[in-house]
């Protein structure tokens, strides 16, 4: 299956450069690019892609409010693509902000040309790309400076059995599949099954978001190692 990609960033090199790559690829498909958010949306609801590579600062509009247009759809509007934000910096404000609204992970611009395109058929598989060291260090770095959240989510986690509270605590402390498997004396696919029905019952999107929740639920704190 081909993955179709929107590249959305306003310097016009950074767009051909990664077009090029990309579309050197057999499985990838670049269908549009924009110079700026709100371009960005428009051309994303008329291409529908797969994977939307979205730049965090921009004019016009920013990544993160193009994010979340096209996470959070108006009514009418069906087609939710995987955004995967584009930084120079690999802690940003604008980045946390991102995976909450539901962004599959995100990407510094400088990395290996072999990095973006995995990244792509990472986020286009419907994973998250969010690495464990950047896990803990991202998400415990913001999740310390903000107030909780006006709904309270450690009421949602009493719908969780206490292997999937288990499973999803790993996850936030930055633990893969096959770690968490070790940890837990089970099969890599029964992880595989677990997360799947966390994610499901928590109304969670992927791992990002899922991180993001047993943070603000008080299921882990920053500081807690695995």
């Amino acid at each position: 299956m081909t993955i179709r990609v929107v590249i959305v960033d306003d310097q016009a090199m950074v767009r051909a450069g990664f077009a090029a790559l990309l579309s050197a690829q057999a499985d990838i498909d670049v269908v549009g690019e924009a110079p700026d958010g709100r371009q960005g949306v428009h051309v994303s609801r008329s291409t529908h892609p797969d994977v939307v590579l979205m730049d965090v600062r921009m004019p016009e509009m920013d990544g993160l409010t193009a994010a979340r247009e096209l996470l959070d759809p108006p009514p009418g509007v069906v087609h939710r693509p995987r955004v995967l934000m584009l930084t120079t910096f690999d802690i940003d404000d604008y980045v946390y902000e991102a995976l909450r609204a539901g962004a599959s992970g995100f990407l510094l611009k400088d990395a290996p040309p072999a990095d973006l395109i995995a990244a792509v058929r990472v986020v286009a598989s419907g994973e998250a790309l969010l690495a464990p060291s950047v896990t803990r260090r991202l998400i415990a770095d913001f999740v310390q400076q903000r107030p909780a959240p006006r709904k309270d989510p450690s009421l949602r986690l009493k719908g969780l059995t206490p292997r999937e509270t288990e499973v999803l605590e790993l996850i936030a402390r930055g633990l893969s599949n096959q770690e968490i498997a070790g940890h837990l004396v089970l099969a890599e696919q029964t992880v595989k099954t677990h997360i799947g029905r966390v994610l499901a019952k928590l109304d969670l999107r992927d791992r990002a978001q899922a991180v993001i929740f047993a943070y603000e639920a008080g299921l882990v704190r920053p500081g807690d190692s695995a």
